[in-house]
């Protein structure tokens, strides 16, 4: 059965279950979501398709649903978490759906039973839908989930404990709301404790989960200054880095580069890192890491990597590790790229490259992390007072890898696909852009970098940009908008072209051309009406290129930039009308609400007191109705909440350029007034050099006649020595020639010898064995005689044997003639009956063994007078049988044998 047949008997169970909640529709249901669980579910909250958002609402609601079995809320559990398969859908079930407020209500709901399976799935699917999530202190049953998790903790229970412990990880880290409402309890102080004795814990796991609460919670506290401060923190550097390195699974790895890169974010742990003695070694053991064809634990180790490039001190030390080792050997890979890197894993700078054009599934956004990080490292060691060679080695290998990643575009294989190439391409250019910042770094790209490849990538990307649907587009202006990134892509590439248009054929030609083309003016416009400052200063410098060209479309351009401005101008005048709705006073809505429900709860009593004895069936389905729109108010608080505060952050976020802003505008004017006290130094040093050039234009004059005499003679020796080494060539070549031939006259006079030593020795062996060979002819047909003998003697016995059965068979039936006279002698009979088809059965295993005696020549004799042996005594047997018959006949006396 497909998807989509699935899917609509699942929604038709759900509702039918809504309707009435009986057995057999329970039942119904319980096996619509375990053949949907069966069934491929990869993609499908992302398809944005109805059908899918039915049923995943039907399931929340009904999981929700206190009155719900727990063995169906556990079934829909099981398949709500198969659909949180990957970051993106974990997130819209979050945020769309609810789903984190459903599980702390079912959690809520059965805390009377910790250790049930329910609870311990709830926990699970909690765990994996909050990792990297906020949740805000106001959705429904986070407080209760809150307090759950902390008495359990403090329970001890040690199938609780751990699941616990990762989702209060989760929900405390980067959610100051949730951190206040836990140090607001009476019994932090308590929680505290547990926590502490917890650090002792076997399971690194553990360990693990309470050092990141403990930071979340404690870290700016004199708790946390405690825990971290210069005398703990290199124990707790070494224990991070040892479960990192050798930790026991991936969960625990990820929840510890978390932890990390927490502590970085606090600058005096950063500075202690900075002087731990050890970190070279545990960095080149994390890189050691990458050389694993697991794309989760490469990403979380490069998340890692980019949080220690943030500070600058370990910075430099990360360009040493990653950059000093792999110096001597890193030209010469470079060289011979397409060897393979297999080879030489053992460098940590190869380790990385690796992931730049891996194979393994899913190790796309390792890629665009590993591009980060180089971006990061070759700036820090590029702009340095002297570039090492090794780092030059190291660029000169990875050009050729990097260039690698900008094909591959192909635009029928949708919008995905160009996303991610145009994704790849900002970043490749972005690090090539870095490398054209040292004049050494820029000769290497300007060699590998060729005009036709920066033009054919220009022109996939204009003809992607003009192509792509208005359907899959955000507004202008949006950083997810993908015409923004091929727009981005586009620029960068261009912005490539134009560093290196002096140093690479044709590229200045291709520049020109590319910024004259009529398509150029959505990705310019898109740019320069950009809210991001690099984005302006790209498409304003690429403006200024362009301005002076004469077929540049500049009219065109204003009318987009025109147009963009006032598409903004509108978004925003909506946005605003649409928070003058939002923004009615909370408190009033609250209020109105509160009143409301207040007055329909007293006539639900009133109601329920005058009809006590009537028990109206309505009643609870008015009570599921308020309680519905309860929690409905309930969520628009939230969302108001949310409001608040993502305005007080935008309002900091401006308070941020401001100052920003004044500090650059001193910094500009300070620049100012030193540029003018330069250009009047100029000027006058300028007024010096024209007197001293005009001196030195004489001496130049005079330089020129003995320059061209020299030259004349220089000429000349130089057509003599161009003679003498065509000379010297010609005698080196012949001398090399003769050496190489009698060498090789040596080896072959040499295979000569040994040659004729085994023909000898063959012509020898050969006449042996034909000798051998007639002997042998002659045995054969020796044997072959003997065998037609055999033959015929096992012919012989077969008549014999034959003749031998007609008599018994006569004998048989005189004896059954006699059976009715003599019941004795029937016994008897039977017996040796019995004893003729033992007999039978010996004959036809003799005359087997009579047809094996052409292969076994040598015991065919003996095991032909054993034969000969049993024939006889059958055939004495056959005649004692004859006589005892006869004498049987004769009179009756007792017989036996």
């Amino acid at each position: 059965m497909d998807m989509t047949t699935s899917l609509k008997s699942l929604l038709l169970a759900i509702q039918k279950y809504r309707d009435g909640r009986t057995a057999p529709n329970a039942a119904q249901l319980q096996k619509q979501v375990e053949e949907v669980s069966g069934l491929k579910c990869d993609q499908l909250l992302s398809s944005g398709q109805v059908l899918p958002r039915e049923c995943v609402t039907g399931l929340v609601e009904l999981a929700g649903n206190p009155n719900t079995s727990p063995t169906l809320t556990s079934s829909i559990i099981s398949l709500l978490a198969k659909l949180a398969c990957d970051d993106d859908s974990q997130e819209t079930l979050h945020s769309s759906y609810n789903l984190t407020s459903t599980l702390a209500s079912v959690i809520h709901c059965h805390s009377a039973t910790p250790g049930a399976p329910l609870v311990l799935q709830c926990l699970q699917v909690l765990q994996k839908l909050t990792y990297n999530t906020r949740v805000f202190q106001s959705t429904n049953y986070i407080h209760e989930l809150i307090a759950f998790l902390m008495t359990n903790i403090q329970s001890h229970n040690d199938d609780l404990v751990m699941p616990c412990l990762g989702l209060m990880a989760n929900l405390c880290r980067d959610n100051h709301s949730v951190q206040s409402h836990i140090k607001s309890l009476d019994r932090v102080k308590s929680f505290y404790r547990t926590l502490i004795n917890f650090l002792a814990h076997n399971s690194l796991t553990v360990v693990v989960f309470t050092l990141s609460i403990l930071a979340s919670l404690t870290l700016n506290e004199k708790v946390g200054e405690k825990l971290f401060d210069a005398k703990n923190i290199h124990q707790t550097f070494q224990l991070v880095f040892n479960i990192i390195v050798n930790g026991d699974g991936t969960l625990t790895r990820k929840y510890t580069v978390d932890l990390l890169v927490d502590l970085l974010k606090n600058p005096k742990i950063a500075d202690y890192l900075t002087r731990y003695e050890h970190f070279s070694a545990c960095v080149s053991q994390v890189l050691g890491l990458l050389r694993s064809k697991d794309p989760d634990s490469a990403a979380k180790v490069l998340e890692l990597l980019l949080a220690m490039c943030s500070v600058s001190g370990l910075r430099s030390l990360l360009c040493q590790v990653v950059f000093s080792p792999a110096g001597p050997k890193l030209r010469a890979a470079g060289r011979r790229h397409g060897a393979g890197l297999d080879g030489r894993k053992a460098e940590p700078g190869l380790a990385l490259v690796q992931w730049l054009s891996s194979p393994v599934e899913g190790a796309e956004s390792c890629s665009l992390q590993a591009l980060q990080l180089l971006n990061e490292l070759l700036e820090e060691a590029l702009g340095a007072e002297s570039v090492s060679e090794s780092v030059l080695s190291f660029v000169e290998m990875l050009l050729p890898v990097v260039l690698g990643l900008l094909k591959g575009l192909d635009p029928a294989q949708g919008d995905a696909h160009l996303r991610k190439h145009c994704h790849r391409i900002t970043h490749v250019t972005s690090l090539l852009l870095i490398l054209c910042t040292e004049d050494s770094a820029r000769s290497l790209v300007s060699r590998q970098v060729s005009a036709p490849l920066c033009l054919s990538q220009v022109e996939s990307l204009l003809s992607s940009c003009h192509n792509i649907s208005p359907l899959s587009c955000h507004p202008p202006g949006c950083d997810d908008d993908l015409s923004q990134v091929c727009a981005d892509a586009l620029l960068k590439t261009l912005e490539l072209m134009s560093k290196l248009r002096q140093q690479v054929k044709d590229m200045e030609t291709s520049f020109y051309r590319m910024l004259q083309d009529q398509r150029i003016v959505t990705p310019l416009s898109l740019a320069l009406t950009s809210h991001h400052r690099e984005r302006v200063q790209t498409g304003l410098s690429l403006l200024f290129e362009a301005t002076p060209l004469p077929d540049f479309p500049s009219l065109v351009l204003g009318e987009s930039m025109a147009a963009n401005n006032a598409y903004r101008q509108r978004e925003a005048e909506l946005s605003v009308k649409r928070v003058a709705v939002q923004e009615v006073p909370p408190s009033s809505i609250l209020d109105s609400s509160s009143r409301s429900v207040h007055n329909l709860v007293e006539k639900i009593q009133n109601g329920l007191e005058l009809q006590e004895q009537v028990k109206d069936s309505h009643v609870s389905e008015i009570i599921d109705v308020y309680e519905q729109k309860l929690s409905a108010f309930a969520s628009k608080e939230s969302r108001l909440e949310d409001l608040l505060e993502a305005k007080a952050l935008a309002l900091s976020q401006a308070d941020r350029l401001i100052a920003q802003y004044r500090f650059q505008r001193a910094q500009a004017e300070a620049e100012a007034c030193k540029l003018g006290s330069l250009l009047k130094e100029a000027e006058r040093r300028r007024e010096e050099l024209q007197s001293e050039l005009s001196s030195q234009v004489l001496e130049v004059e005079r330089s020129k006649a003995d320059m061209e005499e020299l030259l004349q003679h220089n000429a000349r020796l130089q057509q003599d020595s161009e003679e003498h080494q065509a000379l010297k060539g010609a005698y080196n070549s012949l001398l090399n020639r003769f050496n190489e031939s009698e060498r090789l006259l040596k080896e072959l006079q040499a295979a000569h010898t040994s040659l004729t030593k085994q023909i000898d020795s063959l012509r020898k062996n050969h006449e042996a064995l034909q000798l051998q060979h007639e002997k042998m002819a002659s045995v054969l047909e020796e044997r072959d005689e003997e065998i037609r003998s055999l033959h015929s003697d096992v012919q012989q016995k077969n008549s014999d044997i034959a003749g031998l059965r007609g008599e018994l068979q006569a004998e048989e039936e005189k004896v059954q003639e006699k059976d009715q006279e003599k019941r004795d002698l029937e016994e008897t009979v039977d017996v040796l009956r019995k004893e003729l088809n033992k007999t039978e059965q010996a004959r036809k295993d003799a005359s087997i063994k009579a047809s094996s005696l052409e292969l076994q020549k040598s015991t065919l004799e003996t095991k032909l007078k054993q034969k000969e042996d049993e024939l006889s005594k059958h055939s004495s047997m056959i005649a004692m049988i004859h006589s005892l018959s006869s004498g049987k006949m004769k009179n009756d006396v007792n017989l036996s044998l």
